[in-house]
């Protein structure tokens, strides 16, 4: 197919910081230019992940999105009427959003444009993805108007769909597409791993309530040995996690390590991650320590870890305990004695984590950028 044959696409995004659905956005953008005619469009200028050449880029704002929320509603209204000239300039067969403010215009341009087909894309649990009861109200009112005008959504979770259809009633036909990742060059030998070295624990993630660092704080508080943990990441709470690994006497034990640009060397570096979200939409950093081989602990929080550790197996975790998924360990959200109970076991049982490196690679593979993006293209065509 020649250049001019390709079909011209655009791809609606708040940003592209350093966040998991800008990730994928990213990640994304270097198959889909293959294959289409990519436009880019962005509400505000902070980009942090690379994109490719081939990509014509539009801001609709030079701003950055760190605006108060008046502000931001009447960049909503201007937005609309940029992005629909650019639609129309471009000639743009598919749109494709990401996140709920582009959804919505995504939304409104389908009522506009019939000649356009709408996806959208929810990235986060809709019902505890919602900041306040004023933004939750927002999204029961205008999700069933205007994400209903669209052709279609894909999310990363199951239970995404299922909560969009069950309580923000939305109707139109719904697919589940994984995030995607690259297959890292390095990995760590899961023979290296079969020894009776401490833990060398890590986690990533923003340091907020939702990710609840607090819980591996004070599970590594109940163990007095060597093990250390890492924890790769900024946000509001870093003053309070400090507080209390000072509280813990734990200042040689525990480090916040801040944003770093080369999370895969710090993970190659570590024998154990873990995530500790009371909520996700869906995990990009669990998934990324599988890549590398890391043996992984992860909440059993809505959504993503069930199905990336168990394939989406119910289970039910006793209350200060753990369950030995088919590719990870879960827990419960917020129990830290459990998370205690698992780390024991990895530390005294270093075959398993052998055993659960080589499955955490195996299962990885499943998720890597060819195999997702051959599922995306074909829903975004049909």
């Amino acid at each position: 197919m020649t250049p001019n044959q390709k079909k011209n696409i655009a791809l609606l995004c708040i940003s592209l910081n350093s966040g998991g659905a800008e990730k994928v956005v990213s990640l994304l953008l270097a198959k889909l230019k293959e294959d289409y005619n990519v436009s880019l469009v962005l509400f505000y200028d902070d980009i942090h992940f690379p994109i490719p050449d081939e990509v014509d880029v539009t801001l609709l704002s030079k701003k950055k999105p760190n605006r108060p929320y008046f502000l931001r509603f009447l960049d909503f209204i201007r937005f609309i009427i940029k992005y629909q000239k650019i639609i129309k300039r471009e000639n743009i067969g598919i749109s494709i959003s990401f996140l709920a403010f582009p959804n919505l215009i995504n939304g409104i341009i389908s009522i506009f444009y019939n000649g356009v087909n709408t996806i959208i894309s929810e990235r986060g649990f809709p019902s505890d993805n919602t900041t306040s009861k004023t933004s939750l109200f927002i999204s029961k009112l205008f999700y069933p108007i205007f994400y209903n005008k669209c052709d279609k959504l894909f999310s990363n979770s199951v239970y995404i769909n299922s909560d969009l259809k069950e309580n923000f009633g939305i109707k139109i036909p719904m697919e589940v597409i994984y995030n995607p990742i690259t297959i890292p060059r390095q990995r760590i030998d899961s023979k290296s791993l079969n020894t009776h070295d401490p833990l060398q624990i890590i986690t990533a993630g923003t340091l907020n309530k939702r990710k609840n660092q607090i819980m591996m704080i004070r599970a590594v508080s109940l163990n007095p040995n060597n093990d250390k943990l890492s924890i790769l990441g900024n946000g509001p709470l870093k003053s309070y996690l400090y507080s209390e690994i000072e509280k813990h006497k734990l200042s040689d034990r525990v480090k916040l390590l801040g944003t770093v640009k080369n999370v895969n060397e710090y993970f190659i570096a570590s024998n154990c991650f873990i995530l500790t979200s009371f909520t996700e939409g869906f995990p990009n950093a669990l998934l990324e320590a599988m890549a590398i081989g890391l043996p992984c602990i992860s909440t059993n929080c809505l959504s993503g870890p069930l199905e990336l550790l168990n394939n989406n197996e119910e289970i039910k975790i006793n209350e200060g305990d753990f369950y030995l998924g088919k590719f990870g360990i879960l827990i419960n959200n917020n129990d830290h004695v459990g998370l205690r109970k698992a780390l024991d076991y990895y530390r005294n049982n270093p075959s398993e984590r052998e055993k659960y490196s080589k499955l955490s690679l195996q299962r990885s593979e499943l998720y890597s950028l060819p195999v997702v993006y051959k599922k995306f293209n074909q829903f975004i065509t049909n």
